[in-house]
């Protein structure tokens, strides 16, 4: 994932910023606690395709 492109991206709900987990080819929103998947190359933005984690999650460690 670019870096560039990781900069300017944003949580679709809260237009909070997003961070690449790259073993787990996700992009994560910590205030909303889900998790956006990359397919293909191409991360899908949309509510319906993320998944919501759980407060405890691993993902949303430092």
């Amino acid at each position: 994932m670019d870096t560039k492109f990781l900069d300017i991206i944003a949580c679709p709900l809260c237009k909070g910023p997003v961070q690449y987990v790259k073993s787990e080819q996700l992009l994560i929103c910590r205030a909303d606690r889900l998790a956006y998947p990359i397919r293909d190359g191409f991360p899908m933005m949309l509510e319906d395709e993320a998944r919501t984690l759980d407060p405890m999650d691993p993902l949303l460690k430092d």
